[in-house]
């Protein structure tokens, strides 16, 4: 029954299908507002799941796969690795992953300066954070880096010579951190009374030529409307790009006032006609940057004991080493990772001497900056890396502080506003009007990530517990008590800080204000100080008990599936996973096979062989049994283990083509109804029989795209509206679809991605699948899957202030009501993105609030309320808004509206939107911010003076590129709607760095930190290269390499020796044992099991590797250089 009632009313929340009032818990009565003790209830997702107390992962799977389970021979290129993730995911250490039972609440006391983060000789302030005095001196628990990079491993064989006890693995903790520091260094900044700049001059001989086949038409991108494309003329004046201030600044603190700054920093290019770009390298580019010191702390010697409590922090998945390989001892110390991006300081060789300002913009006036006289194309902006660790806290002196890029490693200490981990504003001052706004061309959206892993240095999440009576709200909005909420009238009153309304202080929750105005006990209770808070749901948020943990399983065992190894690898890695969920009771397994018909398995039946039962009709489905198809795991473990050993070979002459998807997916459904849970499904060919089949239309979807077909992009839609209604209705009764698409052909991804993008699932797509080297990714996907950070039959709803309502949410939900949206699940990697639209002003230096509160069930039966807020300050001055302004999460917000765009315009009108909403944002800073008044110069921003290259990535990449497969590009769509923004600037500017020269890299900081530029200049025939970005680790070969270097990484002399099916050992040398650290180090930082692909120059993989080199000229569209002069010739159109 659905009901409009608010979700989190204090009356019960809307009615579920399938769901029964709950009658039997019985709910707290502690002191109210007291956070639960560390004793009782774990935070969710504390520790791997977090402190559990069974055996340590060990770094060999317990149980080899059944012999001759993979039928193409030993799999030993790209299995799990030894070494673990660096982000703090975790795999479960050694306990039973089993509630704890509820202690009674204690006292709320302000946290101990031993669990802030200290900043130590690797930690430095991050600009804009003032001293936090002797409360951060404090020292505290280290970061701790990633265990040593050890060589590549597998699911184990039954060959595998480790036999007794196996050694623990250090856990892990961090945040991804394979990424870049500030846009824009502060020693290349002048003083804040204006902006720094550094030019590039135009007006020579430019070409006509449209960036990408055809000039832009007159549909307007997300903002603004194109203009036409005048041919470019006139002679180019000889300028100097990128000259920086050398001069250290000091650094922002808090929100300015009109009178501070003059306009925000910016960045002007200056430089010679298109020709003049394209000189070969001289030197490196990177070669000057500064390493900064990084945290070092002792591994981990013993496994957790006990289960998770509060406090605790996450550790990170060890994976399983190869058979045959000689592990590395573990250091005693272990760096930190670096980030992956950012932007290097000044050259040294660089002077900026003021230029007077320009006449006609004295209100926004400020320094400029002189030019060279000739443009080296190695110092256009590009993102570099750097390995330092930033320490920023969220607010100082009653003012919000702008965050560090989101691809920057950094540590947070919450005082006020959450962690932008968690949400993230495109803008970090909002603007007073939706006109101001508008004239920005910026977007104003939030990007939440409400289970984002913290740092292992940062302050755990506190979980408070108010009893019976549940948390404080606001009468009016329904909002929660938060550390924005002043409270008046000697502490009998407080006023809602996004309605404005004043509400009465429950007599049991009354305190005394002081001095200040604050209560007294504001520090001691952390949701009145802190940004994120999770409160304890009682009965009334609740509709049913909280549903157990239940995973069921479904695998392809069509002839396709079968011969080409996917069956085999998928029952192997599901056998090595079952020791990755939660122990107890509480957790739940069923399994079933699908060709042309559907095989139930009875898993009761202890101490036989599970029993049989087939469903033949694929048009009306039907679950032969509703008791013994799902059972608890402690029940049947040894049974479930034999039989996914037996299927492989109980199917292995199936002669059977066809596949009944959409049947079976129907039948996991029925049989998960009546509790809700995870279905799993491995598919590997097109659905082509029973409820949902599809028929091919990837032949007809190439031909439309390469004709430049109008109505292409419906190819990008389901089929029809079948899996769509029934995934509303798997939604309904809170069943989430994660689906592993082992595919060698076309599948219709646009049609079966419908699934897990309305169930809160995500899709694993293995093209071409290879039984060599993908089952080990297989396998640690789907160990991540089950064990990463979860929650499930979630609801969650943003607020905002008086003058701002939610206009769209984005991302993989289920959404039935306006205000709300329902998540079957909802994990640590989802975002979901929320824009929001005007319908009132702000007041100057008022602030702006946000509010996202989250209702779920941990995986140990728990019903939480995740409260996360967010204060920023408001402003009438639009430079403000380019100074404060978020590049990371205004690009992740143009990909995910570029991947919705997709299904409903063409390639080219995509294409020609995100381009054309580039230069609308440059432009409204050169008319209204810059002070400049030539018109030779392209002036930037320096908060988002990136954004053309990103954008010219964009448009290069395959889910807008006119050669792509339809599924890859429908892929594509589905992975981008509910990916983290710290992910997706490396999708489409992925990192290269040279691996036939690793030995000869200094070794201060991180190999993979000395990145180059993605354009084929830079690549040699001689060298071998290596790119990922966040999915594919791509290993290039050049065909004049050294027969040594082929022998020392290969082991072969020649490149014609290489097998494309990559199987990358460890030999004993130092080169490849270096090149072993550099694809662990990055696994870790992506917190990915990347697949490994290796390419050849001159065949069709080669081809692949350059298609990423998106800095080169192509045949549809311009290089680098060539974009920039594009984007200033618009922006004088439009000056014009």
């Amino acid at each position: 029954m659905e009901s409009t009632s608010p979700p989190f009313a204090l009356g019960p929340p809307r009615q579920r299908p399938g769901m029964v009032p709950n009658a039997t818990s019985v709910p707290q009565t502690p002191q109210i507002g007291q956070p639960m003790a560390s004793s009782s209830i774990p935070p969710p997702f504390a520790t791997a799941f977090l402190g559990s107390s069974r055996p340590a992962p060990t770094p060999f799977a317990s149980r080899p796969p059944p012999p001759g389970a993979i039928p193409q021979g030993p799999i030993a290129s790209n299995g799990p690795p030894n070494s673990g993730f660096i982000a703090p995911r975790a795999f479960p250490p050694p306990s039973a992953q089993q509630a704890p039972a509820l202690a009674a609440s204690s006292s709320i006391r302000a946290p101990p300066p031993s669990v802030a983060p200290t900043q130590g000789s690797g930690l430095r302030q991050y600009p804009g954070s003032p001293p936090s005095g002797a409360s951060m001196a404090a020292a505290a628990s280290p970061f701790m880096g990633p265990p040593a990079s050890q060589q590549f491993g597998r699911p184990p064989t039954s060959q595998s010579p480790f036999s007794g006890p196996l050694a623990p693995q250090l856990p892990f903790a961090g945040p991804p951190s394979s990424q870049r520091p500030l846009v824009g260094s502060m020693n290349s900044q002048l003083p804040l009374a204006g902006p720094a700049t550094s030019q590039l001059s135009f007006g020579g001989p430019l070409s006509s030529q449209s960036p990408f086949a055809g000039p832009p038409t007159s549909q307007a991108p997300f903002a603004g409307t194109p203009t036409s494309q005048p041919p470019f003329t006139g002679q180019p004046t000889l300028q100097r790009p990128f000259a920086r201030s050398t001069t250290p600044q000091p650094p922002f603190a808090g929100p300015p006032t009109s009178q501070q700054f003059g306009g925000p920093p910016t960045q002007t290019f200056t430089g010679p006609p298109i020709s003049q770009f394209v000189s070969p390298l001289t030197s490196q580019p990177y070669s000057s940057r500064p390493s900064s010191p990084s945290y070092m702390a002792t591994p981990y010697s013993q496994p957790f004991s006990k289960p998770p409590t509060v406090g605790t922090t996450f550790a990170s998945p060890v994976w399983p080493s190869q058979p045959g390989q000689v592990v590395p001892s573990l250091p005693g110390n272990v760096q930190a990772p670096p980030r992956m991006f950012g932007v290097p300081p000044g050259m040294p060789s660089q002077q900026i001497p003021p230029v007077p300002p320009a006449m006609g913009h004295s209100a926004l006036a400020g320094p400029q900056v002189s030019t060279q006289s000739k443009i080296d194309p190695n110092q256009i902006p590009r993102p570099l890396p750097s390995s330092s660790i930033t320490l920023f806290e969220t607010r100082q002196g009653n003012q919000a502080n702008v965050p560090p890029p989101a691809t920057s490693n950094f540590v947070v200490k919450d005082n006020g506003n959450s962690s932008p981990r968690l949400m993230r504003c495109t803008l970090n001052q909002i603007p007073c009007t939706g006109d101001l706004l508008a004239t920005s061309g910026m977007p104003l959206t939030l990007m939440v990530q409400p289970l984002a892993l913290p740092h292992q240095s940062e302050e755990p999440i506190q979980v408070v517990d108010f009893g019976e009576s549940g948390p404080i709200r606001c009468s009016r909005c329904k909002s929660y008590i938060n550390a924005f909420m002043r409270f008046t009238d000697h502490g009998q009153k407080f006023i809602c800080n996004l309605c404005g309304f004043t509400n009465e202080t429950p007599r049991d929750y009354y305190c005394n204000l002081g001095p200040d105005g604050r209560r007294r006990d504001a520090d001691e209770r952390p949701e009145l100080c802190k940004g994120t808070v999770e409160f304890v749901a009682t009965k009334e948020y609740m509709v049913r008990d909280p549903m157990p943990a239940v995973f069921f399983f479904l695998i392809d065992v069509s002839l396709n599936a079968v011969q080409t190894g996917a069956t085999a690898a998928a029952c192997s890695a599901i056998s090595q996973s079952l020791a990755d969920l939660p122990d107890g009771p509480r957790t739940m397994v069923g399994i079933a096979t699908f060709d042309c018909s559907i095989h139930f398995y009875n898993l009761r039946r202890a101490s036989q062989q599970p029993l049989m039962l087939i469903v033949p009709d694929v048009h009306d489905v039907y679950t032969p049994l509703h008791t013994d198809v799902v059972v608890p795991l402690t029940e049947c473990r040894q049974s479930f283990e034999q039989l996914l050993e037996s299927i492989p070979s109980l199917f292995e002459n199936n002669k059977v083509a066809d596949s009944a998807f959409g049947a079976a997916v129907k039948a996991g459904f029925l049989a998960l109804k009546p509790t809700g849970g995870k279905l799993l499904v491995f598919q590997s060919v097109l659905p082509s029989i029973g409820i949902a089949s599809l028929s091919s239309r990837e032949a007809e979807g190439r031909t439309n795209i390469s004709a430049g077909d109008k109505e292409a992009h419906k190819l990008f839609q389901p089929a029809d509206k079948t899996l769509k209604t029934m995934a509303i209705e798997f939604a309904e009764h809170q069943v989430c679809v994660d689906i592993f698409i082992t595919a060698q052909t076309f599948v219709d991804i646009a049609s079966i991605s419908v699934v897990p993008g309305t169930t809160g699932g995500q899709v694993y797509y293995y093209y071409p699948f290879s039984a060599v080297s993908d089952p080990g990714k297989l396998y640690n996907d789907l160990r991540w899957n089950l064990s990463r950070p979860q929650g499930f039959e979630a609801v969650m709803r943003v607020r905002c202030s008086q003058g701002l309502q939610v206009q769209e949410y984005a991302g993989s939900f289920c959404k039935r009501i306006p205000t709300d949206i329902d998540l079957p699940a909802i994990d640590c990697d989802k975002t979901i993105m929320v824009t929001f639209k005007y319908d009132d002003k702000f007041q100057e230096n008022s602030e702006c609030a946000f509010q996202c509160a989250l209702l779920y069930t941990t995986v140990y039966g728990q019903r939480r309320i995740k409260v996360i807020n967010l204060s920023l300050p408001c402003t009438s001055m639009l430079s403000n808004l380019f100074r404060t302004a978020d590049l990371d999460t205004q690009f992740a917000c143009i990909l995910k509206q570029a991947a919705s765009s997709i299904l409903v315009n063409s390639l080219s009108q995509v294409r020609e939107q995100i381009i054309n909403l580039c230069i609308n944002i440059l432009h409204a800073y050169r008319k209204f911010c810059a002070t400049v008044s030539s018109s030779g110069q392209l002036i930037l921003p320096e908060a988002l003076k990136l954004l053309p290259l990103y954008t010219l990535a964009l448009v290069k990449s395959i889910g807008l590129r006119n050669d792509g497969r339809l599924d890859d590009r429908c892929y594509w769509v589905s992975h981008v709607m509910s990916l983290s923004i710290s992910l997706a600037i490396p999708l489409v500017y992925p990192r290269m760095i040279s691996i036939h020269d690793l030995t000869e890299k200094e070794n201060d900081g991180s190999l993979s930190s000395s990145t180059i530029p993605l354009s084929s200049e830079h690549i040699n025939d001689d060298g071998i290269y290596l790119l990922e970005n966040g999915e594919d680790c791509l290993i290039y070969v050049g065909n004049m390499v050294n027969p040594d270097t082929l022998q020392k990484l290969f082991g072969v002399t020649s490149v014609d020796g290489l097998s494309t099916q990559l199987v990358l050992q460890q030999f004993d040398n130092d080169l490849s044992e270096k090149l072993s650290d550099v694809i662990n180090e990055i696994r870790q930082q992506r917190c990915s099991y990347l697949r490994l692909r290796l390419c050849r120059k001159g065949d069709p993989t080669g081809t692949h590797f350059l298609s990423y080199m998106v800095e080169d000229k192509t045949p549809g569209g311009l290089s680098y250089v060539e974009f920039l002069v594009h984007v200033h010739r618009q922006i004088q159109t439009k000056m014009a």
